[in-house]
């Protein structure tokens, strides 16, 4: 076989596999959603003469091919490894890999957003809270980079600064420092959030903070939910990494608390196993991501009240708070206007928790 027929045969395989690939961009079946990245897939565009003429046809034609791309995860994992292994990068996709747990590589401090963030509080602050008996406390969640980053040589937002900035903009609060309760191995390996199972040395010290009985180890039964999770970040550094599980804690106290949503005037439990379907496992802790919650507690040993201010960490961590508490209500503003927040609470003489992330902090544009 002579050169020119291998050159032949090699093009009309290149033409061959194009116009396969090409074939199946247009005619294939189509994803909506991707699972690893959550979030929606780009679909065909309408072809209409004006979108032809002004380019847009073509720029989100280019955003459908990209996204519905034969053996696109396959691809996007080849890609990772390569920058990985071969290219020695130091990420992918803004993901990191330190021991096993990837994280966000989070820079720099934004600080417009954090004021923000504030202008947030203090409205509510200053709308609910003041010249009330209420006793008020904040507390920073800190993500996983904060443990990570610096010791492997990533880059990272200012902490010290966004915690100074915090305390200096809330000065009507109680700040309570939980990152030495916490460590990088108390957080999921593949997502943002910390593990319920490893909180114990951090709810005990927010509740000592507000004058509560702390919670014990040994008071909880710890239980694996079945389904394996693969966090956020699984999918978004498109890395191979394990499978991991997520566990409640369950004690007497726990299983008898009722769990109202006022978003769809439902009653749930604490953990909600109808959530075991959901594309996101961590949505078991008290369903995920909601407006506004009450926990009822028959058996709390006072008649106080709290109230919680809070990102989607707090799902996983005021489980642990009730014991004294008769009811706890759990706001979410980036899903409730802060101001229908008085259609359904009045402040008076309850402790008020505000617990934040600093993923949300620096990054706050979602609160209302």
């Amino acid at each position: 076989m002579n050169n020119k027929m291998i050159r032949a045969i090699g093009a009309g395989v290149l033409v061959s596999v194009w116009l396969a690939l090409t074939g199946f961009a247009w005619f294939g079946p189509k994803q909506e959603i991707s699972d690893a990245e959550r979030r929606p897939l780009d679909q065909m565009p309408e072809i209409t003469w004006e979108s032809i003429q002004n380019g847009k046809f073509m720029q989100d034609f280019e955003s459908f091919t990209l996204d519905q791309f034969p053996l696109r995860d396959s691809f996007r994992k080849a890609k990772a490894l390569f920058h990985y292994n071969v290219l020695q990068q130091g990420d992918n996709n803004g993901i990191y890999v330190v021991d096993g747990y990837a994280a966000k590589q989070e820079y720099p401090l934004n600080e417009t957003s954090v004021a923000n963030a504030l202008q947030r509080f203090n409205h509510i602050y200053s709308k609910y809270l003041e010249n009330t008996n209420c006793n008020i406390h904040f507390a920073i969640v800190p993500d996983k980079g904060y443990y990570l980053a610096e010791d492997s040589g990533h880059l990272a937002m200012d902490y010290e600064k966004l915690f100074s900035l915090v305390q200096e903009g809330t000065p009507w609060a109680n700040h309570v420092d939980l990152t030495d309760t916490l460590t990088a191995q108390d957080y999921y390996r593949t997502d943002t959030h910390w593990r319920q199972e490893k909180l114990i040395g951090a709810a005990a010290k927010l509740c000592q903070a507000m004058g509560v009985t702390a919670p014990k180890a040994e008071d909880f039964t710890v239980s694996q939910v079945e389904r394996p999770f693969y966090g956020v970040y699984y999918g978004q550094a498109a890395l191979p990494m394990d499978a991991e599980y997520i566990y409640t804690m369950n004690s007497k106290v726990i299983s008898r608390c009722s769990v109202f949503n006022h978003e769809n005037n439902r009653k749930t439990t604490v953990y909600d196993m109808s959530k075991l379907s959901s594309k996101d496992l961590y949505d078991v802790y008290l369903s995920g991501a909601t407006a506004l919650l009450t926990i009822t507690n028959p058996n709390a040993t006072t008649d106080k009240e709290l109230v919680v201010f809070r990102d989607s960490f707090g799902s996983s961590m005021v489980p642990l708070l009730v014991q004294d508490y008769k009811t706890v209500t759990l706001v979410d503003i980036r899903y409730i206007n802060s101001d229908f927040i008085g259609n359904y609470l009045q402040f008076n003489d309850q402790d008020v928790l505000f617990m934040y992330s600093t993923l949300i902090l620096n990054s706050s544009a979602a609160l209302k």
